[in-house]
């Protein structure tokens, strides 16, 4: 059964399950964040990893991630993503995910009308952290992405049976991730 606005809201503050949390949609100019009638609209931080220019060529293996391939920044208002390339950024929020819930989180309409693609995997029962997030420009243009507004939605899954072994029970290689988290193997 997908959760409701009510229940985000109740989990959210009795059990801390987003931090921070905003209780109801915020637009006003900006790309919609909060709260949504089944769902919750997760925000991007201004923290990115890019790969390096003078690296392209190059192979990212999964199973031998380099953090030397990769350039930290810090944006203001917003990061410009190139034709055909990706960057990868956090939430704000911190989620902590319950053992009876699957999360799962699909990009905003507004940004893939731009190009962008919004890739997340789910939030698996008992995971908690920031949000690793990997944003692709698939369009033929430079694409402007903002911080501090609405980057994907999280709709979150009750499941008919309690999981036997919960990510925090096989301690997850991504579990409590504090920064943008890259492959692990």
């Amino acid at each position: 059964m997908i959760k409701n606005d009510k229940w985000i809201k109740k989990m959210s503050f009795e059990h801390r399950m987003i931090e921070p949390f905003e209780g109801k949609q915020v637009r006003d100019g900006k790309i919609s964040f909060g709260t949504s009638s089944y769902g919750y609209d997760m925000r991007l931080s201004n923290e990115f990893m890019f790969i390096k220019k003078e690296l392209k060529g190059k192979v990212l293996d999964p199973k031998k991630p380099h953090e030397k391939l990769f350039k930290n920044i810090k944006v203001e208002d917003y990061i410009e993503i190139s034709p055909n390339s990706m960057v990868l950024g956090k939430t704000i929020e911190y989620f902590r995910i319950p053992k009876d819930i699957l999360a799962i989180a699909f990009g905003k309409s507004t940004y893939a009308r731009c190009g962008i693609f919004v890739n997340i995997t789910p939030f698996e029962p008992e995971w908690e952290g920031y949000v690793t997030i990997s944003i692709a420009n698939i369009s033929s243009v430079s694409v402007r992405v903002y911080v501090n507004e609405g980057i994907a939605q999280v709709l979150f899954l009750e499941t008919g049976d309690i999981c036997e072994i919960s990510y925090a029970d096989r301690e997850g290689k991504y579990q409590k991730q504090k920064t943008i988290a890259l492959a692990k193997v």
